[in-house]
């Protein structure tokens, strides 16, 4: 399901959550989301699926890293600047589920996580991590 291209009639539909409600901004310091517009929203291009919004700890980005996904480290090359302890990120929804089944997953923001999660991830599950 892709949100970059309308229905040929000017309509695009609005991205919605997993709560079913719109979907609400990740961040946009640092800029995130896949489109960098600070939404955990897809698209056909988006392979990953960067749609989970999490709250970075230090222990999941130390986590990240040892399985081979270093959000922690700046590339100035693609202007990111690195995630941070407290930052909101979206994250590959595959990447969380494997965080959550290593005990390592972080917290996330349910208003900020988009639909398509949950084809993989339980709500349940999502519900667990919600922050307050």
């Amino acid at each position: 399901m892709s949100y970059t291209n309308g229905n040929g009639n000017g309509y695009q539909p609005k991205p919605k959550n997993v709560l079913g409600g719109e979907l609400k901004s990740c961040c946009t310091d640092p800029m995130t989301g896949f489109y960098r517009d600070g939404y955990c929203r897809t698209g056909v291009d988006d392979t990953g699926r960067h749609t989970v919004c999490i709250v970075a700890t230090d222990e999941f980005l130390a986590y990240s890293k040892a399985v081979g996904n270093d959000l922690s480290t700046p590339m100035p090359q693609y202007a990111f600047p690195g995630v941070n302890d407290g930052d909101r990120w979206c994250l590959c929804m595959l990447r969380w589920r494997e965080a959550f089944e290593a005990g390592m997953a972080p917290r996330v923001i349910l208003e900020a996580c988009h639909e398509s999660v949950l084809k993989v991830i339980p709500l349940e599950h999502l519900q667990k991590y919600a922050a307050a």
